[in-house]
């Protein structure tokens, strides 16, 4: 019944929720001690409705203003071109040292004045800079004195005593400062100082170290993350300078700064287009205009915050920082905070219903003792006259009675997940894991499915060209290759100029390569062989380009030969630029027909390439009779075959073993690539993807059945090649269909709608884009497979450590209510003072969350079925160990409090106090011995890994020690004695034998055994000690 509210009332989907889901569950937490507190990481959704209300009209005047501004630029072109000549109109001294005139001038799309000062070489004079040269490493604090830092303004985050002031905040402690200040103040009217104080003191010491752990913890939770946020916004752009291309921090841009642009990638501040090819940049982000704006010299303003769509250039940076409308944009963006996680929901339902069980329990439990209390004066004739103590005695009750509320109300539950994932992400951090989302942590516990790409994440991306077919020979790439002279000079040509990679020198002279892999290797192989890429850029003009993108598949360039000869070069997916071959460069060194026995020879040399596990591309070209218009696309047929090149990239070390991995935790792996089917058959089955009943697909024929053959064939699907970002998407979706829960990675812009439609989207943080991490959940810094399975085990642990502290909970919760409540029907006292319900109170939430929401994996995890989420969070087996352990606890204290004294030998005045002290102090040995039973839920072995979460190992001996010091002697706040050594040593024997009760527990069978399978059908053969 609980567990059917909870899914009702407590529901919101990991991913996208939502208004109404996110409301609903609002309105059914009914029962709130600190609201403050309990909602810090819950987005307030009336001020995001109003933030983006105040965005939303920010962006729709940023559009008008654009809008009417390139309409303007357009009649000026059109109607009074003589302007643009008009060099009276601007000088460029006007603009040196004047950085709100260049910001100006860029927002405003003021082309006339541009023209004016010369152009962009007239900006760079303006600036002082050389547009080849870059701007120099020692002028860069002064160019950021003069122009202003590339950063916007933050809001300061909270100090420690904002979080102590939060803390304070909890009705019921507010309740009980109220309480203890009265009985001080009646205290002393009666018994004098100090006697009168000490009860009333006792709570307010309490209250402090309550507020104080608490604040401590929530503080150094905001700390980490803060420093995952930083981790979040570190972007990352390609600059020249000091004459070299180097990689820079877009915080560390400076107005001058040459930066060099390409697909996916963040425009990091407001520029003016230098040179380019295809340039289309997607405002959206900034005015909210879907339609992509082309850039080239006639409409050259780049803004900074937009995202290049296609195409690369480079620009000159004009303005930065809070001189940007991006800067301005994001400083009236509020911190909303994330949206909640579906476990933080689902705790925040389990908080509501225990604190109302709590509530019920406390009001009688208050009622029981006033009554008894009452009817006690009745019955002694004295109802008509009141004293100091009774008034006292009666605060005393109100006091426990509240204090019962402080403990039955799980505060700390949807909080421990919020700790839980916080210690998860700042670990995974460490790992290469940047989680960008909480709920993907949550969430990766449960997948079931990975969709990943080949390369970069199962490979190195460390390419060399290993194998080249050219003028009818295939020869190793490290062997000299002989040619005539007319073929190695066209095989050259094409190498370095059909490329969006760069030769430089660094500081020292020393040549390296600037550009993606597979480029790379390919200019790589070219020096190899002798060219030189400075000589032959330098003497072949490029007229235009059309960058490769993943759903052409291949990339296209046109340029002019120093005879004046236009030609174009093509180079991309082996069959895909074949099929745009009529021509081959044959044994003779001359262009001749393709004819279907010499396409034959090709194909047979790609697929024994692609076999051999390399990745294979063509190399074409194709002459262009008389000038070409620049106007139309270049030429798409009628190449002529150069050479079909074999690249090589080997499988990352450890690979093999993490698929392993998932396997055993029942996560099907799927290679999603843009390989050949050969290629990425051979890769899947060296690293244990494809199994010999797997099936391997491309992605146009899955593209082309129908949705019932989708939906059939999609989970048999091991491998799919030759995919498109379109096929990846629809493969998700079909997944998702068949209730999988799909992680994706993904690097390109065009992965961006398959990261946003998965459970979990991984972007890669080398080769990834901009546009692809900002769709994705989680970051793998190191391009790695395996930091995927570290992400899942995580999430994992997560989850369990969550059931671990819920279990711990509830059974100090029930215990707790019933032992008061039961005695104050009984005897009408309480054998737990508010003092006392304030320390359990802290063992079971803070420090509890602390010792079990904090505990890393083990490697048990991975060897276990992903947790369905139609699975009721508190299973049978949590509810067979919260009763037993309950029954023992309530069993234990129950006969120590009824008949304790004979049992015990009490005797004496103080014989009830010393009863007292030594049930308060086995509840909490039983608590302490509770909290270790809980490391494992189901496994007999609590034992292992102990030593190695060292959270644990403190918070245990920390409340031990602090256990002793209150006991021995805090007892005149406490209201306990100090025992001797023989009761000492059997409230630790009571607490130990929770030990192997705990033990007889788990060997009683409640839940259904399920037989784990191989994704080929095939049972697991169970091994290792897991079992225990």
């Amino acid at each position: 019944m609980v567990e059917r509210y909870l899914s009702e009332e407590f529901h919101v989907p990991p991913k996208h929720p939502s208004e109404e889901a996110l409301r609903k569950w609002r309105k059914a937490v009914t029962l709130v001690k600190n609201h403050r507190r309990r909602f810090r990481h819950v987005t307030d959704l009336d001020k995001r409705s109003i933030h983006h209300h105040r965005v939303s009209k920010i962006k729709e005047n940023l559009r008008v203003g654009f809008l009417t501004v390139r309409a303007a630029m357009r009649f000026m072109d059109g109607v009074v071109h003589f302007l643009n000549h008009n060099s009276e109109d601007a000088k460029v001294s006007n603009f040196q040292n004047n950085p709100d005139k260049l910001a100006s001038m860029v927002q405003n799309y003021d082309v006339k004045t541009l023209r004016s000062l010369g152009g962009v070489n007239g900006i760079a004079e303006a600036v002082k800079v050389n547009i080849d040269e870059g701007v120099k490493s020692t002028e860069l604090t002064i160019r950021q004195q003069t122009y202003g830092v590339n950063k916007y303004t933050e809001k300061p985050s909270k100090s420690f005593f904002m979080f102590v002031w939060e803390a304070l905040h909890d009705l019921t402690l507010i309740i009980l400062i109220v309480c203890a200040v009265v009985s001080i103040g009646v205290g002393l009217a009666t018994e004098g100082f100090p006697d009168g104080i000490y009860d009333g003191l006792g709570i307010l010491l309490s209250i402090l170290l309550v507020v104080t752990v608490t604040a401590v913890s929530d503080y150094k939770q905001s700390l980490q993350f803060k420093e995952l946020d930083k981790e979040k916004k570190k972007i990352s752009c390609q600059v020249t300078r000091d004459t070299c291309r180097k990689q820079v921090s877009i915080y560390d841009l400076v107005v001058g700064d040459i930066v060099h642009l390409s697909i996916g990638d963040q425009v990091p501040a407001d520029g003016i287009f230098i040179s380019g090819y295809s340039l289309l940049i997607d405002e959206s982000s900034l005015t909210g205009e879907s339609e992509a704006v082309h850039i080239d010299e006639k409409k050259p303003f780049v803004l900074g915050g937009t995202k290049v769509q296609d195409g690369s250039a480079k620009m000159l940076v004009a303005a930065v920082g809070m001189r940007t409308e991006w800067g301005k944009l994001m400083e009236t963006l509020s911190d909303e905070g994330e949206n909640e996680t579906p476990l933080q929901v689902k705790l925040n339902g389990v908080a509501t219903v225990i604190g109302k069980i709590g509530l019920i329990f406390a009001v009688l439990t208050f009622l029981v003792l006033t009554v008894r209390f009452l009817v006690g004066k009745a019955t002694r004739n004295e109802f008509s006259s009141w004293t100091s103590s009774d008034a006292l005695s009666m605060l005393d009750y109100f006091a426990t009675a509240v204090t019962i509320i402080v403990v039955a109300v799980p505060e700390g539950l949807p909080l421990a997940v919020t700790l839980s994932l916080a210690f998860a992400m700042k670990k995974l951090m460490d790992d290469k894991a940047l989680v960008r989302h909480l709920s993907a942590c949550e969430t990766m516990g449960s997948s079931t499915c990975i969709c990943t790409d080949k390369t970069g994440t199962l490979t190195t991306n460390h390419m060399v060209v290993d194998k080249i077919w050219v003028s009818g020979q295939a020869t190793d790439a490290k062997e000299p290759l002989e040619l005539r002279e007319n073929v190695s000079t066209v095989l050259l040509q094409c190498i370095f100029e059909c490329t969006c990679s760069e030769v430089v020198k660094d500081a020292n002279g020393q040549t390296s390569v600037l550009g993606t892999p597979t480029e790379s290797a390919i200019l790589e192989y070219g020096l190899l062989f002798g060219g030189d890429f400075g000589i032959v850029r330098s003497n072949i003009k490029l007229l235009k380009m059309e960058p490769f993108n993943s759903k052409k598949k291949n990339m296209s360039v046109i340029t002019r030969l120093p005879n004046g000869q236009i030609r174009a070069f093509c180079k991309g997916a082996s069959e895909i630029v074949l099929a745009m071959c009529d021509k081959i460069i044959d044994d003779s060194g001359e262009p001749a027909e393709m004819s279907e026995e010499k396409a034959n020879v090709i194909i047979n040399v790609i697929n024994e390439f692609a076999d051999k596990a390399l990745r294979t591309l063509c190399l074409a070209y194709i002459d262009v009779e008389g000038e070409f218009d620049m106007q139309k696309d270049i030429p798409a047929l009628g190449y002529t075959l150069i050479a079909v090149v074999g690249i090589k990239d080997p499988l990352r070390p450890g690979v093999k073993e993490a698929v392993e991995t998932c396997l055993a935790a029942g996560i099907t792996v799927r290679m999603v690539t843009g390989d050949n089917i050969n290629t990425a058959r051979a890769i899947a089955k060296e690293c244990g993807i494809l199994t010999e009943n797997g099936v391997a697909i491309e992605g146009p024929d899955f593209r082309n059945k129908s949705d019932e053959e989708k939906s059939e064939l999609a989970p048999m699907i091991q491998v799919m090649a030759r995919s498109s970002p379109t096929d990846k998407l629809e493969l998700v979706k079909n997944l998702r269909v068949l209730s999988e829960v799909v992680a994706v990675t993904g690097d390109g812009t065009n992965d961006a709608p398959a990261l946003h439609e998965s459970d979990i989207g991984f972007a890669m943080g080398i080769a990834g884009t901009e546009v692809a991490k900002e769709q994705a959940d989680v970051i793998v810094m190191d391009d790695d497979f395996a930091t995927i399975v570290k992400v899942a085990k995580w999430g994992r642990a997560v989850y369990i450590n969550i059931q671990k502290f819920v279990q711990f909970q509830l059974t100090v919760n029930i215990v707790a209510l019933m032992i008061n409540f039961v005695s104050a029907c009984i005897t009408g006292s309480a054998p737990l003072t508010a003092v006392q319900l304030l320390w359990v109170n802290l063992i079971m939430d803070t420090l509890g969350a602390l010792a079990l929401a904090t505990e890393p994996p083990n490697d048990g995890l991975m060897n276990r079925q992903p947790v369905k989420r139609t699975e009721s969070f508190i299973t049978r087996t949590m509810w067979r160990n919260i009763i037993g352990q309950s029954v023992y606890q309530m069993a234990v204290l129950f006969v120590l409090n009824f008949a304790g004294k004979p049992i015990l030998n009490l005797e004496g005045d103080n014989a009830t106090v010393i009863l007292d002290t030594f049930i308060f102090n086995t509840f909490v040995f039983c608590q302490v011995f509770n909290e270790i039973n809980s490391r494992d839920i189901d496994k007999i072995n609590i034992f292992r890994s102990m030593l190695s979460s060292w959270i644990f190992i403190v918070v245990m001996f920390a409340t031990i020690v602090f256990q002793i010091i209150i006991v021995e002697f805090l007892g005149t706040f406490a209201s306990t004695v100090p025992l001797d050594w023989e009761l000492w040593l059997l409230s630790i024997g009571i607490g130990f034998v929770s030990m192997p009760i705990a033990v007889v527990l788990k060997c009683i069978p409640v839940e259904k055994s399920v037989v784990k399978q191989h994704h080929d059908g095939y049972e697991i053969v169970p091994n290792g000690p897991e079992g225990v």
